[in-house]
């Protein structure tokens, strides 16, 4: 296991006391699971923190709250990724709400050392979202509703969604989850043509066109691109594979087990919904939820429920003894896109020769949404550290005031 040393002298923008180190577990506020899955023959006592680095770190990310409105509705005009879009998608299509402050948590080998803001307050998440996808991918998989992620998509939907198209055929759920299946069609009454020539700030060179332009297209799995109509897609996709809302479907593998709080909720647009038919041939009204809230809708949790799933994915998908998400289908998502290989599934990594955020490991993966909000997930610090409303451009110095208070001492 590498290990992270102290710096000889506090960080530059984390000016106080250098000599305060204390034990791990002095600091517990919360010990969130009992898994030892990583630093064999290694224990908590192990390593150190030096709280007042800690406590500059979190000073850092609250002074560094992100410029959107607390009240979207207070305030539209000041919040929301939506109003980079063409008209008339530049308009949200499901429910939003008022946040609170920059908050987070951080878990260090599966015991809470710190949090702040309102760690426990349901706020929304924007394209975490994404990476929960992922993960009931991976349930799919497990249950064998999915088992083989390299097929066709139709391969395991008959229902006409959009999939049978002479271009739309040949794309598989890889595609679909690493992003790259240039899917063509529109989802709930929106193109995916909004999201082409889309730039964000860890997805390779820059875009070429205007946003919302007609870039020709590639053939499925040749080109990468950050695409939310193309994510609602595969949403719907695998609503029809599970043949239950996704909601349930996840309260019931995933946050249940994990002891997760009841506020969590994960919903759709106004006009997202469909009727899925059963195996009995009968039909049910449900709603498909989105994969972020670009338009609204989306998932909203708290930040501490928010580093027990990251804690998930640092225990390859374990949790107390049971298996939640195959330790297989972990490493398929932490597994570089062929084409993009700062992105797995639906999460990115720090792999790359340009690092997602060079002030964590190489091995580190990152589920990142709008907003502020990223869930750090460093193995090798044994670390999960779940940020919310953080100015972007800020999180990788606040990243950097973590892991100078974090080390094994000697």
């Amino acid at each position: 296991m590498t290990t992270i040393p102290p710096p000889a002298t506090p960080p530059a923008t984390a000016a106080g006391p250098s000599d305060a180190t204390s034990d791990a577990t002095s600091d517990v506020t919360s010990d969130v699971t009992s898994d030892t899955t990583s630093a064999a023959g290694s224990s908590p006592s192990d390593f150190a923190v030096r709280d007042a680095w800690l406590a500059q770190a979190i000073a850092f990310a609250a002074a560094h709250e992100t410029p959107w409105a607390r009240d979207p509705l207070a305030d539209p005009a000041n919040w929301g990724i939506h109003l980079a879009d063409p008209p008339p998608y530049n308009r949200l299509r499901g429910p939003v709400h008022a946040r609170g402050p920059a908050s987070g948590a951080i878990l260090h080998r599966g015991v809470e050392i710190a949090a702040w803001g309102e760690p426990d307050r349901a706020d929304l998440t924007f394209s975490i979202a994404k990476t929960y996808l992922a993960l009931l991918a991976g349930v799919a998989y497990d249950r064998g509703l999915l088992p083989d992620p390299d097929a066709p998509v139709g391969t395991h939907i008959k229902a006409d969604i959009g999939f049978g198209s002479p271009h739309n055929a040949p794309i598989t759920w890889t595609q679909l989850l690493q992003q790259t299946s240039e899917w063509q069609g529109s989802c709930f009454g929106i193109p995916e043509q909004v999201d082409r020539y889309r730039t964000v700030a860890f997805g390779g060179a820059p875009a070429t066109g205007r946003k919302g332009d007609a870039r020709p297209l590639r053939a499925p799995g040749s080109f990468w691109e950050y695409n939310d109509v193309r994510i609602n897609q595969l949403s719907l996709a695998l609503l029809h594979l599970f043949g239950r809302p996704l909601p349930e479907v996840f309260r019931e593998a995933i946050m249940q087990p994990l002891g997760g709080s009841p506020g969590w909720q994960w919903v759709g647009y106004d006009d997202s919904f469909i009727d899925l038919p059963d195996a009995d041939g009968k039909t049910r009204r449900v709603q498909s939820v989105p994969g972020g809230t670009h338009w609204g809708g989306g998932v909203s949790i708290s930040a501490r429920d928010q580093a027990r799933v990251g804690q998930l994915v640092l225990q390859r998908g374990q949790w107390q003894g049971r298996s939640l998400v195959s330790s297989a289908w972990i490493e398929r998502m932490l597994t570089p896109c062929p084409i993009a290989p700062f992105y797995g599934m639906l999460t990115w990594l720090n792999r790359s020769a340009k690092p997602v955020y060079p002030s964590a490991s190489a091995s580190s993966c990152f589920m990142i949404g709008a907003g502020g909000h990223v869930t750090w997930i460093d193995p090798e610090r044994e670390l999960v550290v779940a940020s919310r409303w953080l100015q972007a451009d800020q999180t990788d110095t606040f990243f950097g005031l973590i892991a100078a208070a974090l080390y094994r001492p000697g």
